[in-house]
């Protein structure tokens, strides 16, 4: 029986317009969600911006928000503000292939952010990459310096979950909630001591939670780097990138397969913050540091995995959280690669505990930055002929710390197991 060619062009052309249908539908969306005017763009935000918020999506925002924030109006606007696309792209187009993002996370010490985000302007190599800066809480002051970053693509994003923008309820500061130690045996307050018997405090706790936030949002959440297949590289609002620190981190990376197998990550600075390298004629393989440490997906995939650890460790500090727990859950020492002359520097208050205690060291005074930079900081500095020395047994926390407690309350470690699930909701690796 001869098949009829008019019914193969009517089931060709529906299929296509069904097709076309549910692309225009996609598409609406996208835009809905993304498309801000840009002049938007570098605005405060104001009760003006929210009230104009369309009601649809309004609804889309606060869906998304995990239940906590939800009905914050601070929290809705800054998850507004994280929908926003990259600045600088008419300046910046295209992003060079291989490129290593850089992720920046800041709190509100503008005067260090200043000589970090100057330090970048002179790093090698930025104009290729994606600079994204992740906020704990708003701070306007903090966002007029990222704004005016003009040598790069840069992309904010802003924690709705940060304590500092709750000002009457978790995971800010409530009125119920207890404050001294024993509180919880004398009144009816709200809160879980730590192992030590002190309640939390929400400034303190909130390191933690935002280096968590951060992480998951950037690797799971965002547009820009979900599918993201290389390494990304995070610093800090007080660390100081040399000249040639960009380029020895691709460096770094391309060689690490092949020199580091073992190794999970590359650092552009030895783990001793106090050290500005050896100084040999070789790489060096060493404990993972936290300043300019970069790593993949399939790293943040194992990170990730190990959700409980790192969300019920009583430490508030997020590396340590690392060294004492998850690290050691890999079952295997977890090295990174960096090369023998430091290309990051940490930076603090001159003679304040803040930052580097002796003097001479890497501080910043009024303004005034103490770093010395040498003609070797310049430029690519690492030779892919060098072998690797590695250093084994080395100082710091590892397995068996107990930690320095701040983290008790079951408010903070719930919320942080929800980071972990916030954009994997069928993921299981967050279970206690």
């Amino acid at each position: 029986m001869m098949a009829n060619p008019w019914k193969k062009q009517k089931l060709r052309d529906s299929g296509l317009c069904r097709l076309g249908i549910l692309f225009a539908v996609t598409v609406s969306i996208v835009l809905m969600l993304v498309s801000v005017p840009r002049t938007a763009l570098n605005r405060n935000f104001t009760d003006q911006d929210f009230d104009n918020l369309d009601k649809d999506l309004e609804v889309k925002l606060n869906a998304s928000l995990l239940r906590v924030a939800r009905g914050n109006r601070m929290s809705l606007k800054l998850q507004r503000r994280n929908l926003y696309p990259p600045r600088n792209l008419d300046l910046y187009p295209n992003l060079a292939n291989g490129h290593v993002v850089i992720v920046l996370y800041v709190h509100n010490r503008a005067q260090y952010l200043r000589v970090t985000v100057e330090s970048l302007s002179k790093v090698k190599g930025i104009s290729e990459t994606l600079l994204i800066v992740s906020h704990d809480g708003y701070f306007e002051e903090m966002n007029k310096i990222v704004d005016s970053i003009k040598f790069c693509q840069v992309k904010q994003i802003f924690s709705p979950y940060s304590p500092h923008i709750f000002h009457t309820s978790f995971p800010g500061v409530t009125a119920n909630d207890c404050k001294n130690k024993g509180d919880e045996a004398k009144t009816l307050c709200v809160g879980n001591p730590d192992q030590y018997g002190n309640h939390r405090t929400p400034k303190i706790v909130s390191l933690k939670h935002h280096w968590w936030w951060m992480m998951n949002t950037v690797w799971d959440g965002l547009e820009e780097t979900k599918g993201h297949k290389g390494h990304i590289l995070f610093i800090e609002e007080d660390h100081f990138l040399f000249p040639n620190a960009y380029r020895n981190i691709q460096v770094l990376t391309s060689l690490k397969p092949a020199k580091c197998p073992d190794c999970f990550a590359a650092n552009l600075a030895p783990s001793d913050v106090k050290s500005r390298g050896e100084g040999i004629d070789s790489l060096v393989a060493e404990r993972m540091g936290n300043v300019g440490y970069s790593f993949n997906r399939s790293v943040w995939e194992s990170i990730h995995h190990k959700a409980s650890e790192f969300c019920l460790f009583d430490d508030y500090n997020w590396d340590i959280t690392m060294w004492a727990t998850v690290f050691p859950s890999f079952g295997s020492p977890v090295y990174t690669l960096r090369g023998p002359r430091t290309s990051a520097v940490h930076f603090g208050k001159c003679g304040l505990h803040q930052g580097r205690e002796d003097e001479g060291g890497d501080c910043i005074d009024n303004g005034v930055v103490n770093i010395e930079v040498k003609e070797t900081d310049k430029a690519v500095n690492i030779k892919e002929g060098w072998g690797v020395r590695v250093l084994k047994h080395q100082a710091g926390y590892k397995a068996g710390f107990k930690g320095w407690g701040g983290w008790g309350d079951e408010r903070d470690r719930h919320l942080c197991l929800d980071f972990a699930t916030m954009y994997r909701p069928t993921s299981s690796s967050a279970s206690p």
